[in-house]
């Protein structure tokens, strides 16, 4: 076994500390990296506080890592010692199911292996994240890392990126499309940065009216202030798409009266009590409301080498480890522009 050190949390709800274990043998089909940086998800905290549910503890947080390749198994093909790489929301699948076979490995039908907080394919060994020194991870979930692109700022793209650039991708949102994003944070701010790439005009939905500079310094083309009465009705009907980040408890009803007919409302957002939709707000005008989650490795793949042709990577604050707790407070209260990453060096 390969010795480790990162900062757990030992028991749910409780704050993060040094913690030693061990990873797996490099098997044949495995990439060992050193962690360089890891971002920090809201998903971590919730799961750190079994907010979606029983939590396997010790947890070691983190799926947004990126690392420099320290050993590959013999037979691995894809990466040598010293490449760039990334892992994110997941580190394996069954690999035989339908889904999988379409590179949809996020759906995986007999159940994926979360980065952290799940269990490796053979149903009971527990996976570690990336707030640690090293992973051992199957080179099919291993990212490449084009070199154009900024590390630290890199690794918030594994789950902010994917999370918005999939649906945008799957739904086809580009030129002639008027979409709204709803919510300027981690996912917020990087769905700003894909829809305006893509082609389309990006409308920012907020309740605050300070982030309106924001936008527009993310390329967003318009702003609006959700909590303004007149601004609002000034888009009833207006959008073909919106994507809706926000985890907080929101009004989704008053959000769908501003798509068009057919238009479509995308739920990346998990917000912790269920939706009160109202059948009458979709009857009227065929709108759809659609779900998404991460992408496969594939589309991820593609998102990475998507950024690094168009200069795009997240809106970073560089933390020390030591310095978890006060991120989070910060993250809680929406005090970060736009993703916290963690200097693994620090640990």
């Amino acid at each position: 076994m390969i010795k480790a050190k990162a900062y757990a949390a030992l028991q749910p709800k409780t704050q993060l500390v040094p913690w030693n274990f061990e990873r797996r043998e490099v098997g044949h089909k495995d990439v060992k990296f050193d962690i360089l940086y890891c971002g920090v998800c809201h998903s971590d905290l919730h799961q750190i506080n079994d907010d979606w549910g029983p939590g396997i503890f010790p947890m070691v947080p983190g799926h947004e890592i990126i690392g420099k390749v320290s050993q590959v198994g013999s037979q691995v093909t894809r990466f040598k010692v010293g490449d760039l790489v990334g892992t994110g929301c997941l580190v394996d699948s069954c690999r035989t199911c339908e889904n999988c076979k379409q590179g949809l490995e996020q759906y995986c039908l007999n159940g994926h292996s979360q980065t952290y907080n799940g269990i490796e394919q053979d149903k009971k060994t527990p996976t570690y994240g990336g707030y640690s020194d090293k992973i051992v991870v199957h080179e099919d979930f291993v990212l490449r890392i084009p070199d154009k692109l900024d590390l630290a700022a890199t690794a918030p793209l594994l789950c902010a990126g994917i999370t918005t650039y999939s649906p945008l991708r799957h739904w086809k949102v580009g030129k002639g499309h008027k979409l709204a994003v709803l919510g300027l944070g981690g996912l917020g701010h990087m769905a700003v940065k894909f829809g305006v790439a893509f082609g389309a005009e990006v409308t920012v939905l907020s309740t605050s009216a300070t982030k309106e500079n924001d936008a527009k310094k993310l390329g967003a083309h318009k702003f609006v202030v959700t909590k303004d009465e007149k601004q609002l009705k000034s888009v009833y009907g207006y959008f073909d798409f919106i994507i809706d980040t926000v985890s907080a408890p929101h009004d989704i009803n008053m959000y769908i009266a501003l798509l068009k007919t057919d238009g479509v409302h995308i739920c990346v957002g998990a917000p912790p009590t269920p939706y009160q939709l109202a059948a009458f707000s979709l009857i009227p005008g065929r709108k759809s409301i659609v779900g998404s989650m991460i992408g496969g490795l594939p589309e991820t793949q593609e998102m990475l080498d998507f950024c690094a042709a168009h200069d795009i990577v997240s809106d970073i604050e560089m933390i020390n480890m030591k310095d978890i707790h006060k991120a989070y407070e910060r993250m809680n209260k929406g005090d970060v522009r736009y993703r916290f990453v963690i200097d693994i060096a620090t640990l």
